[in-house]
């Protein structure tokens, strides 16, 4: 299993970015996905999630209203657009993915997910 995230780099506060990941290894439209960040000295803290279908989508409150998921299955890769960055949205972020079951208990809980990216580091400049 293999799961490319890309897209990261320095922008402005205020500016706009676009992570992707790339899965490969796994029936993608059988997982659930989600995007984790781990800032410097912090622990890492959960971002976003979509179902495996793309019907629902959670975020974390310090995001919510600027960050977007989305999903194309057909194409094996998760989004996630990040509009309104702000100095302390800077950290590596990384994608994950667990296996969808028929309740979405669980979907902002590092522990349940099965497999992990390598990360992207984003930063984001005052």
């Amino acid at each position: 299993v293999q799961l490319q995230a890309s897209g990261g780099g320095l922008v402005q506060a205020g500016g706009s970015l676009r992570l992707s990941c790339a899965a490969s290894g796994l029936s993608f439209s059988s997982c659930d996905m989600g995007w984790f960040r781990q800032a410097p000295g912090k622990e890492r803290e959960f971002v976003a999630a979509i179902r495996w279908s793309g019907s629902s989508t959670y975020f974390a409150d310090s995001v919510k209203g600027r960050f977007a998921i989305s999903r194309d299955n057909a194409k094996n890769t998760v989004y996630l657009q990040m509009n309104s960055l702000k100095p302390e949205d800077t950290a590596v972020y990384y994608c994950a993915a667990k296996w969808a079951l028929l309740s979405a208990q669980g979907m902002g809980a590092e522990y349940e997910y099965d497999y992990w990216g390598q990360g992207t580091l984003v930063t984001v400049s005052s």
